[in-house]
């Protein structure tokens, strides 16, 4: 691992525990959107159907927000210098309310019951307040001044996105749940969150994790320095002048910022492309291949979303949101996690003063790819399902099997861990 990661202060980093239970937990809710597509193959009829609804949000804030705020937890001290001032209390707290709040709103929108949104609403809300609060507090008192480059700074973009998306998706839940009526419309609602929550919120976080994570476990040039000082500002300025365009229906403003957006948005996986083109690996592994295959699902999204936009057929923005969610920003996170997981093992254990297997040793690659080769099939099966409905019963099947697969393989690298832990202070014991 020599000269990887220059700059990262690894000495910062929390308990591995942090980290990883929402790294264990978030395959479990991928697999349950896998288990609800295979009994009901028709949600993929709309993404207004209950069935959507609950699916979209089991891997948005079940897979996607657990992974992500498991992430910060291990990024922010180690990139930006942030050092959570409890982070096993915050870890602890966070997890248990994303858990509960995921469920509870995900059973709101299967039953409809208001009470259920509520919950799951206020848990969540809860929750995402309490993490903000702790990283705002960390960013405040953090000693240094991080990584070099433009990580830090993003990542403090990201976590404002996540503050405006959660409050839009809080005032929604109310909306369901209560009848509040705010004074725009509930479409115009659900499309500001959803925007500020994939490009304000996760795109942003994506970037900044991958200015650092790809040049280090992909073995790229850096990317290109203008490219990382400006791309997130600017992504954040056209976001929020496309909102305002939005809300004060100035239809001129929304059309023009909408395509800059959507130019914006590509820009990020495109120039990630042509970064792993310049690899200076001989022989790329399956992490390497899936975040690839991530970077043009992502392209395949924001191109459908053109279409979602202008016309009223509702398989567009169905395949968009198949695209974006799991075969985009999901397979990036797969990727990651397939790298970063066995990594924080081996860190771990060698800070410890054990003698830590090869990274390799602790995640096979023939394992991950693979598990990774089945995410492929997965997100082919859930294109074709949303034009072939009974194409979604195996769709389902296939999330599941690989949501499940996916979980195994990470405990398998925390099981190894814990067992080189235990056998270093076994002898004491005695």
């Amino acid at each position: 691992m020599s000269g990887l990661g220059a700059g990262l202060g690894y000495d910062a980093t929390p308990p591995f525990s942090a980290p990883l239970r929402f790294f264990l937990s978030a395959p479990l809710f991928s697999a349950a959107a896998g288990g609800l597509l295979l009994a009901d193959p028709g949600l993929l009829d709309s993404r207004w159907t209950p069935g959507a609804l609950a699916t979209i949000h089991l891997l948005a804030l079940g897979f996607l927000l657990q992974v992500m705020l498991g992430a910060l937890l291990q990024i922010l001290p180690v990139v930006a210098g942030a050092s959570f001032r409890a982070p096993l209390r915050v870890a602890g707290l966070t997890h248990a309310g994303l858990c509960a709040g995921s469920l509870a709103l995900t059973l709101g929108f299967l039953t409809g019951a208001p009470a259920l949104l509520q919950l799951g609403g206020g848990l969540l809300g809860l929750t995402l307040a309490g993490f903000l609060i702790a990283a705002a507090d960390a960013i405040r008192h953090a000693p240094r001044a991080g990584a070099p480059g433009h990580t830090p700074r993003d990542l403090h973009l990201a976590l404002g996105g996540l503050l405006i998306a959660g409050g839009l998706g809080l005032a929604l839940t109310l909306t369901l749940a209560r009848g509040w009526r705010l004074p725009i419309d509930f479409v115009l609602q659900v499309n500001l969150h959803a925007g500020w929550a994939l490009l304000g919120w996760a795109g942003l976080l994506l970037a900044a994790t991958s200015w650092v994570v790809v040049p280090m476990f992909h073995i790229t040039p850096a990317y290109p320095q203008r490219l990382a000082r400006w791309w997130a500002p600017l992504v954040l300025t056209v976001l929020t002048t496309w909102s305002v365009g939005a809300v004060s229906e100035a239809s001129t403003l929304v059309l023009v910022a909408g395509m800059l957006l959507l130019t914006l948005a590509a820009v990020f996986p495109l120039a990630t492309l042509r970064q792993q083109a310049r690899t200076r690996r001989s022989q790329p592994d399956a992490a390497f291949g899936a975040f690839r295959l991530a970077m043009i699902a992502l392209l395949a999204g924001l191109t459908a979303l053109i279409p979602a936009t202008l016309t009223d057929q509702t398989h567009w923005p169905v395949l968009a949101g198949i695209l974006l969610l799991h075969g985009g920003f999901g397979g990036a996170t797969r990727a990651m996690l397939y790298k970063i997981v066995p990594f924080l093992a081996w860190l771990h254990l060698t800070q410890a003063g054990i003698k830590a297997p090869n990274v390799r040793k602790l995640m096979p690659e023939a394992q991950a790819r693979a598990q990774l080769r089945l995410h492929a099939l997965t997100l082919l099966s859930l294109i074709v399902a949303v034009f072939i409905p009974l194409a979604g019963h195996l769709a389902g099947a296939l999330l599941f099997v690989e949501s499940l697969w996916l979980w195994w393989n990470l405990a398998t690298v925390a099981r190894i861990w814990h067992k080189q832990q235990a056998a270093r202070s076994a002898p004491a014991a005695v």
